[in-house]
Order: structure tokens, then sequence, then C-alpha cells
């Protein structure tokens, strides 16, 4: 199995492609692709880890050496949201950056599961969808959206308001990974409660968690999850 990650080189792609190298079954490859030049690097620094999955970067040049061949491509490439902005304010860059990297997608491993990390979430999946359609090469079936960050902030956030063990907390949530659109369903928690005040509260730090972390980090950084305090499955993802 071939595994590409288009924006190896930032703060997701680089702790993303650590998971990957020790997570990745014996015999995998992992392609790690950015425009910054310190990639190759991050690939090196990877490769002295002992687990038999073979690491290889690549550079602005390259990103067709990257795909042919690849089997699940993850996206984490982007700018990040900085206090003071939206995630619509990140559109006119980073859905240049999708576009351009899916049509690579579309010509050289069209057969291949995508994963959009690049926020924001909700448009840059459709523009990967339609960059695909106009190639000849969308397949529903095989574009994909992650956005499993506001479920394991909504347990976090449930099972720290209740007194509950956030290990046996399951939060569904539905709809898109920007402000509003984040709709916990927290009718449906079971073993737990709320008030009306206390639904309100809830939703509304659920929906703007991301603000708040990038808040509160002042412009140092921004979010990701690894391995996920309350889920057993790991989740890298920008705010």
């Amino acid at each position: 199995m071939k595994v590409a990650v288009l924006g190896a080189a930032g703060g997701i792609g680089q702790a993303l492609s650590l998971l990957l190298k020790t997570q990745l079954p014996a015999g995998s490859e992992l392609a790690l692709y950015d425009v910054a030049p310190v990639v190759p690097g991050v690939a090196v620094d990877l490769s002295h880890i002992p687990t038999q999955v073979k690491v290889e970067g690549f550079g602005a040049d390259a990103l067709d050496k990257a795909l042919i061949g690849a089997d699940i491509v993850l996206i984490p490439a982007g700018v990040p949201r900085k206090p003071g902005m939206d995630r619509s304010d990140l559109f006119n860059i980073n859905a240049g950056i999708v576009k351009t990297l899916v049509e690579g997608i579309a010509d050289h491993c069209p057969e291949a599961m995508t994963a959009i990390i690049t926020n924001p979430v909700n448009t840059t999946v459709a523009i990967a969808a339609e960059t695909l359609k106009a190639k000849g090469k969308y397949n529903p079936a095989k574009l994909f959206g992650v956005t499993t960050l506001d479920v394991i902030r909504a347990e976090a956030f449930v099972a720290e308001a209740k007194g509950l063990n956030c290990e046996d907390i399951v939060v569904p949530v539905i709809g898109g990974h920007s402000g509003t659109t984040i709709l916990p369903l927290l009718s449906q928690v079971e073993g737990a409660e709320f008030t009306q005040e206390e639904l309100e509260k809830l939703t509304h730090r659920i929906q703007n968690a991301g603000t708040e972390v990038v808040e509160a980090k002042a412009g140092g950084g921004f979010c990701y999850f690894i391995n996920g305090s309350c889920s057993s499955s790991f989740l890298l993802k920008p705010c």
C-alpha cells in the first residue's frame, strides 16, 4: 500500500506523517510531498524510525512522482487559521492549493482514496469534487472530508460537563465543519440528560472550539489532535 501526504512539511503534515510511519502495515510506502524545501529532511528524519515502512520525500516539482501508484492521498496542505480569521478567510488561498493538488491526483492516481483535511473543509471537498468531475475522474465513494475532530471535541466537552468517563461517551455530530454547520446530537448521548441551558452552552462551545484554540495560542500556532484522549482512533485536523 502506498500513502501520499500532500503538505507533509507543515505542523499537521509532519505529525501525521510520523503517525503513518509508525502505524502503517509493514511493506507500505509513505510519500511525503510539500513545496517547502525541508520536506526531504522530514522524510530522512522519519526514515530513521525502525519500522518496515519506506519513506520518501518529494519537492515542489515532483508532485507526479509522489502520487504515482498511491492508494490513499491525505491533504493537510494549506495555510492555518489565525486569530481574527474565519474559516471563510482561508478560502482564497486554500481553494487554489486543493485544486492544484487534486488535479495531480486525477492525472496520476485517479483510483486513490482522497481525504481532504485542508480548511475550510465545507468548501475544499466541493472544490475537489468539481475538479475531479472536470477531469472525468470523480467517484463520490473515494472522496472524503475529515471532520471527526468535532466528534472528539464533543465527547471531551460532554464528559467534562457531566462528570463522566470520556471513554464511555458517544456524541454523534452531523453537518459540516464550520460554525453553525456543526450539529452535535446531544439528545442521543446515552446516560446523560441536559438542561436547555446546558444544551445551548455545549453546542456553542463545540461549534466554536477551533476558535477557542486559535485565540488561546494567540497566533503562535493552530490546533490538531494526536490520538485524541477520548477516542481510540487517531486524528489530525486543522481548526
